[in-house]
């Protein structure tokens, strides 16, 4: 099984050596990286579903130069279900890059794209099956600049320049929290093997909780945790579109996995551990959603809502912390199955909703939403999957958005706890969190869809739209179908969550399938019902179809307020649909409104627009690294280009480290 695993890793090395080698031949690296990634990631894909299907973990062992421990590879429930997304994700958007790197003609025919891409993706494979700490941070490191040249796939751009440094320098002051805390930890445990650091002795409640901050910082860094998301509302919109997918959809739920992984080593938690966990994913959640609702490009605002599940997949991952510290089976059971499921289902309908945006870009020229409108006439298929992809990620049944969050949902209503006032306000704010959440997603999800896909066309474009190639519709397509086979199939799914759930709450298998199947027939109940009233609808449009089929049938304006002929500068604009919402946050926004009036009897052109920036950007990462600047502008002054001025340097240390030892 490992060695089905290894193969699909050598696979992916290989291609993306290929096609690094293979260079200037655009069509021949890009059919090799193809079929590299394809054959590596169903290689991988057999190698989880065995374990998933409960194959006995599997782990390999090797010796290296390395100090502390060995290099060990494994694949148990947890790393097998995160490989699910990384193999399913990377195939499909490998398939959509065929179309994507075709489209931008010559100058980019260079096969270092498909190389940084497959090793994006190998990285990421290795990151979740290491099991030493130091061959982790090596995957990790390798997933970071893999990831940033394919972030600067379009550098000739200043903004794509800057974007792919703030990616670049926010990842790595995460990393410099993850080595201590795995320095600290290998010191505790005297290796870096993940066995020999779970088996240690537990660690004192001081040194635990330190290092518990240790890896939310550097692993939700990654994540995209608010305040450290800075870098992901900028490095994903001017990433490739199926780039965008796949770290969205998968690289940044690796801060996730990294996070779970650490808690096993820890001891065990604290209530405070928890609530941490719950602040962090409320706020993420709601701050993120509100966000992209003031955004007014499409990629941009997708990026945001990765922030928004992020904070759902926290809130999951927080309940889960919580009722194993406070002993409460269901709600450490269905918080971290909640965590988990939300973790494949975000990665399908995220990944779906930046390949339609990529289509949408390839047919317009254009990310902003204000200039499309009316695409659904000439982009059918991208908008249906778009459509499905907004729906599932609004979290409305029987689609997979849905299911996830009704288990978290129902991890508060089973939780029995006994204890405080404070426990159970936790279990109502998870509800009433997720409910504001949904709420709001689905209210900006009706602007995005809206605005681009219906009424008329609000701005000229460079051409007539029109429907993106079918190597990028076919992975659009089949992740639409998955989102709603995963709704629907879901109460028969929940199995699969059992050996995930185990490693991070351990007890026995039994327990955790029982306390998962307490949730099975509410669950079947909602789907089934939402089936119905899908397949009623779906019925009753057929049935509409067929009645005018042999009719004919005019069309006009639903309303037009009175102008005889309504242009479509009259439609509703992204700002204008979005205003009450802003309006009604601005003291959490901070948006900017730039209004020209109109003035006079025969008025001049009037303009009305509003821009809303990061605030953690602007008023504290800003202006703390202006500060460091300063500061380093300032010991530069050391640097005087004397070679007798450095050894001067030299020897005034070595004459302190003397005196130090000689005290």
């Amino acid at each position: 099984m490992l060695v089905i695993f290894l193969a699909g890793l050598a696979c992916l090395l290989l291609a993306g050596m290929s096609a690094l080698v293979i260079g200037k031949r655009l069509r021949l690296a890009t059919w090799v990286a193809v079929v590299g990634v394809i054959a590596g990631s169903t290689l991988s894909l057999v190698a989880a579903l065995q374990i998933l299907l409960g194959q006995p973990a599997v782990s390999a062992r090797f010796t290296w130069s390395m100090p502390l421990g060995n290099l060990v590879i494994g694949i148990d429930g947890l790393s097998a279900f995160f490989l699910l997304p990384i193999s399913a994700l990377s195939a499909l958007g490998a398939i959509y890059g065929t179309g994507y790197f075709a489209s931008h003609g010559t100058s980019k025919s260079s096969g270092l794209p498909w190389a940084c891409y497959l090793g994006l993706v190998a990285s990421m494979a290795v990151v979740v099956t290491a099991q030493n700490a130091l061959l982790f941070i090596l995957a990790w490191e390798t997933m970071t600049l893999a990831s940033f040249f394919l972030v600067i796939f379009e550098h000739r751009k200043t903004a794509v320049r800057q974007a792919g440094w703030i990616y670049l320098v926010a990842t790595h002051c995460g990393t410099a929290f993850l080595l201590v805390m795995f320095l600290l930890l290998g010191k505790h445990a005297g290796s870096l093997d993940f066995d020999q650091l779970a088996a240690a002795t537990p660690l004192t409640g001081q040194l635990a909780g330190l290092l518990f901050v240790f890896a939310v910082i550097g692993f939700g860094t990654k994540a995209g945790f608010i305040p450290l998301h800075v870098w992901l509302p900028e490095a994903h919109p001017v990433a490739p579109s199926h780039v965008s997918a796949l770290m969205s959809g998968v690289m940044i739920k690796t801060g996730i996995y990294g996070l779970i992984r650490t808690l096993g080593f820890l001891g065990a938690p604290e209530a405070w551990w928890g609530i941490l966990l719950l602040g962090i994913g409320l706020s993420s959640g709601i701050l993120g959603v509100l966000f992209a609702l003031a955004q007014h490009d499409l990629k941009r605002l997708l990026a945001y809502h990765s922030v928004e599940n992020i904070g759902i997949i926290t809130l999951g991952l927080g309940a889960g912390v919580l009722g194993v510290a406070l002993d409460s089976a269901p709600l450490a059971v269905l918080g971290f199955a909640g965590c988990l499921w939300h973790v494949l289902n975000h990665a399908l309908f995220k990944g779906l909703l930046f390949l339609a945006a990529g289509s949408v870009i390839h047919a317009t020229g254009s990310a902003e939403i204000d200039r499309s409108g009316g695409l659904s006439k000439t982009m059918p298929w991208t908008a249906t999957c778009f459509l499905v992809g907004a729906l599932a990620i609004s979290g409305l049944p029987p689609l997979n958005g849905f299911a996830s969050e009704f288990l978290i949902y129902y991890s508060s209503l089973a939780a029995d706890l006994r204890s405080t006032v404070l426990d159970n306000t936790l279990l109502v704010i998870i509800m009433g969190g997720l409910a504001l959440i949904g709420g709001l997603a689905a209210a900006c999800f009706t602007k995005a869809f809206g605005m681009v896909f219906l009424g008329l066309p609000r701005d000229r474009l460079p051409g007539v739209p029109h429907e993106a190639p079918f190597s990028m519709l076919a992975p659009m397509g089949v992740l639409a179908v998955s989102c709603l086979a995963v709704g629907l199939l879901a109460p028969l799914l929940l199995n699969v969550l059992a050996l995930p759930v185990l490693v991070c709450v351990g007890g026995t298998i039994e327990m955790v399938s029982l306390t998962l199947g307490i949730v099975r027939q509410p669950l079947a109940a909602i789907t089934v019902t939402s089936a119905v009233l899908l397949s009623l609808i779906g019925a009753l449009l057929f049935w509409r179809q067929r009645m005018l089929a042999r009719r004919v049938v005019n069309s006009a304006v639903t309303w037009d307020c009175g102008y005889d002929r309504p242009s479509a500068r009259m439609q509703y604009s992204g700002s204008s649909f979005a205003a009450p919402l802003i309006k009604l946050f601005g003291f959490v926004l901070g948006s900017r409104t730039e209004y020209s009036p109109i003035t006079g009897l025969f008025p001049a052109a009037s303009h009305l627009a509003t821009h809303t920036p990061d605030l953690y950007q602007e008023r504290l990462y800003r202006p703390l690294f202006m500060s460091i600047a300063r500061l380093l502008k300032q010991v530069r002054r050391l640097q005087h280009g004397k070679l007798q001025v450095y050894v001067l340097y030299i020897v005034i240390s070595l004459l302190a480290l003397l005196l130090w030892e000689m005290r």
